[in-house]
Parts: C-alpha cells; structure tokens; sequence
C-alpha cells in the first residue's frame, strides 16, 4: 500500500512477505500505523499480486480517496517586557466537528531562553489549571495558552546577541478524540523580532508599585551599551516635568561605557501629582559622538497621599 500526497508518494505496507496461499472465503488483514503530516487531498493505493491455480499471474489496484483537513488553527502574539522577557499567546482553535481532550500543551524553548508557563493557579497549596478540571476543546472553540520566556544568564549578559529575527522555540500539542483517537501537532519553530534599541538601551531592574505623593523613592536603571565595538562615555542629565522630579546632581559623568557591556544606576526622584504617573526626563549624552539619547515614559508607578499607607 501507498500513500499518495500533492507533495509526496509514501510506502506503508507493513510487510512484504509473500501470502504461500489464500484459501476461498479467507482474508487477509493488515493493520497500517502512519502519522498524516499534511492536509489536502490523500490517495491511498492498494495494490494485489497473485498467481491463480493455472500458474497465471495477476496484479490489480484500487484507489480509496480521501480529505485531510485541518484539525487546529494556532496563531501566536509575542509581547515585549522590558526586563528582556518574552511573553507569548498561542491560541489554539478546534477545527473538528467533535470535542477534543487536550492531553498536552507545552512550549518546548530554543538555547536562548527558559520558559516558565502561566496556565495554572495555586489554590489552597494546589497547583490547578486556568481552564478547570474538564480539558475539552468543544468544536470552533479556542482557548489561550500563556508562556513566559526568559534569557539565560550566558545570552542576557551580552546586549549584542539578542537581536533581530531570534527562535523563541517551538509548540507541541497532543490531543484525543472523543473515540480515544491521538492526535499530535509539533509547529515549526516560532521567530519574533527582537526590539531595536539603538546604541544605548536604559531599562528599569527595580521600582516599586505604589509610592506616596511628595516623598522620594528609589529606582534601579540598566544601561547598556548595545554597540559591538564602539566604546560610549556617557553623561546622564536628569529633567523634571510637571509631576515628576528628580533628586540628585544632573550632569554628571558615568564614564566610559565598553561594547556589549552594561552598568547599574540607582536614581532618586518624587511625585507631586497623584494617580498613575509616568517617569520620563532622563538624558544620556556620548561625548565622544556629541550625541543625546532620550528616555521618556521608561514606566509607570502610583502616586497616592501620604495619609494611605503603602504596603513595602
């Protein structure tokens, strides 16, 4: 037996061995395992060699037509943090006019990156699943699965390597049929382009949530140089806007600043406005280019009067 695809011609006999004889109203069965890895339209042919009893000899083909189609739709959204994490939506869509059992969805992550999954809840010092005990997908339903990936330390350390088109890694679903049936999908391996941060990237590495109105607090910045072979020597110039105002000396020398190299920067500044405030107004200047990066909307923190106590 064969299998015909637009692409392909398959073999799937199990076994080649000869049948020494056939009697009358006897059959043979043989019982073909083949894994379908593409969708359209499949031939299967069967072909029959035989010698009668008079010592002639026979041969005939039937052909049994069929349709593979599609049996889950998976699209995927990546979303950027600045902490250099990766968050990616896969959602999964059953095609099929019967219910699905999802036995298994994981993220299987390229060398660059651990993943960490976000599909489960702790209740009660138990791990359970977002979508219930049940984990059927009924027919034209979808549900969104939810990962996180994370540079490992070797790759973040090193600014210059994450960029442009990166592997995330690759989707591997398993699933049965409500006959017991698996099924088993592994997508291709998923790519995101990576943000472009010019010569010198300033990230944030540690603020707090909430701060009360009109008394300092305390941020930690990243900033790296992102050139491969450029040495920067960088001033930092902080500008006040009309809710936030910074603490400290503006102007003042970091130093120089080596390719692919980076340096922690602790910065003081307050809030005279309440609500969701933006932090903007920092200013990196190389000298030896004379020119000046600007970093405004780096993040966002709640103000909110002192009178309410802010939990540490």
């Amino acid at each position: 037996a064969d299998l015909q695809t637009s692409s392909q011609r398959l073999n799937l006999s199990a076994s080649n061995a000869a049948v020494a004889e056939l009697k009358p109203d006897c059959c043979i069965d043989d019982v073909i395992h083949h894994e379908v890895k593409e969708i359209g339209t499949h031939i299967l042919v069967c072909a029959v060699s035989y010698t009668t009893q008079a010592g002639e000899k026979m041969y005939f083909r039937k052909f049994f037509k069929f349709q593979v189609l599609k049996p889950l739709d998976v699209k995927t959204k990546f979303y950027n943090a600045e902490t250099d994490e990766v968050f990616l939506e896969a959602q999964i869509q059953n095609m099929t006019t019967s219910p699905m059992f999802m036995e298994k969805v994981s993220l299987e992550p390229s060398i660059m990156y651990n993943v960490t999954e976000l599909n489960s809840v702790t209740q009660a010092g138990e791990c359970v699943s977002t979508f219930g005990s049940r984990a059927y997908l009924q027919p034209m339903d979808t549900r969104q699965y939810l990962y996180c990936l994370k540079p490992k330390k070797e790759f973040a350390e090193k600014a210059g390597i994450i960029k442009g088109v990166t592997v995330i890694g690759k989707l591997d679903i398993v699933w049965k049929t409500n006959l017991g049936e698996r099924g088993r999908l592994q997508t291709s391996q998923l790519q995101r382009m990576a943000p472009g941060y010019g010569d010198v990237r300033l990230s944030l590495e540690a603020i707090p949530d909430t701060v009360n109105l009109e008394e300092p607090f305390h941020i930690t910045c990243k900033i790296t140089n992102c050139s491969s072979e450029r040495t920067m020597d960088l001033v930092l110039e902080m500008c006040n806007t009309n809710s936030i105002h910074w603490c400290g000396i503006s102007g003042r020398q970091l130093g120089k600043l080596h390719p692919s190299s980076s340096l922690s920067l602790a910065l003081t500044l307050l809030s005279s406005v309440q609500g969701l405030q933006s932090i903007s107004g920092l200013r990196l200047t190389d000298t030896f280019l004379k020119r000046t990066y600007e970093y405004d909307d780096i993040a966002q923190v709640c103000v909110v009067s002192s009178a309410i106590k802010v939990e540490s």
